[in-house]
């Protein structure tokens, strides 16, 4: 099997996982906080950018052998079917087609402020932890 099959075989299995996880976080956000605000989306979001930060500086700056292999299966696939950013963007659209802009703006703000700041958070913890 050649490195591109195996590289591309991790990001499917990864994304897939990923995938599922998105559904299953942003379904108990709904249940718990309720649909008045894209709460599962929030979420799935900050915590997705915080482990991007996390495992961004643990695979790339710290694993030599397998950082490819854990970059293609974490980095690329989980973390790319678990993030919405996408659907951030069509919910706050929605946000401000129903006159919402209140949400709109807080969703935009929040999501923005908090995915970077865990982003962030998330690399100088994966630097604390190797060190």
């Amino acid at each position: 099997m050649s490195s591109h099959t195996k590289f591309s075989l991790l990001i499917f299995f990864g994304c897939g996982i990923g995938g599922l996880f998105r559904y299953w976080i942003s379904n108990i956000a709904y249940l718990i906080l309720g649909r008045s605000f894209p709460f599962g989306t929030l979420i799935v979001n900050v915590s997705g950018s915080f482990l991007a930060g996390l495992l961004l500086t643990l695979v790339l700056e710290r694993y030599d052998g397998a950082g490819p292999q854990l970059r293609a299966f974490l980095l690329i696939g989980f973390l790319g079917g678990y993030t919405t950013f996408s659907s951030f963007s069509v919910e706050t659209v929605a946000l401000i087609e129903t006159g919402k802009w209140l949400s709109a703006c807080m969703n935009i703000f929040l999501s923005t402020t908090l995915c970077v700041s865990v982003a962030w958070l998330g690399i100088v913890l994966g630097r604390i932890l190797w060190t």
